[in-house]
């Protein structure tokens, strides 16, 4: 026969309040994977707003980036501006359209790869590197959630000391 126990305060609540928060580094670590995670959330979210733009230019107003190359019209040399996509309006320059893209894409790559080393330090549910992720191909969100979360990670490094104590 099972002995009934009365429920505790903290089993009452549905909390488990004696059960201790762990990390999975050293606060140093926690603090450096945030730090790369700002800078990357910045530079992603830039990037990111830039891809927007050049997408308007281009698929709105049929306008690529250039820098340098020739006008295929004039025949004069060609500094930075935008120029049509159909017929090729410069000939010889960079495509700064094209360059944004790219760039974009390996900085989202190196954003996921900050992403995964604060979750996984922290210690988070899936979703919370779901949601991480998606502010990086979301225009605005990634500024929204880095503000989020870097305000979420300082507070619980704050509530607990004892946890990133691990060597």
């Amino acid at each position: 026969m099972i002995d009934p126990k009365p429920a505790t305060p903290s089993q009452a609540s549905g909390k488990t309040s004696g059960k201790k928060r762990r990390f999975g580094g050293t606060e140093a670590q926690i603090r450096s994977a945030l730090k790369f995670y700002k800078v990357m959330a910045y530079l992603t979210g830039t990037m990111l707003l830039l891809l927007c733009a050049e997408l308007v230019a281009r698929y709105g107003f049929g306008q690529y980036l250039f820098a340098g190359g020739t006008n295929a019209v004039t025949g004069q040399p060609f500094g930075l501006g935008f120029a049509d996509a159909e017929p090729p309006g410069v000939l010889n320059g960079m495509n700064v359209s094209v360059t944004v893209l790219i760039v974009h894409g390996w900085m989202y790559v190196v954003y996921l790869i900050s992403n995964f080393r604060l979750w996984s330090l922290m210690r988070w549910p899936f979703l919370k590197l779901v949601l991480l992720a998606l502010g990086g191909v979301v225009p605005f969100l990634s500024f929204i959630v880095e503000k989020k979360f870097h305000a979420e990670v300082e507070a619980e490094l704050v509530a607990n000391p004892q946890a990133p104590q691990r060597y």
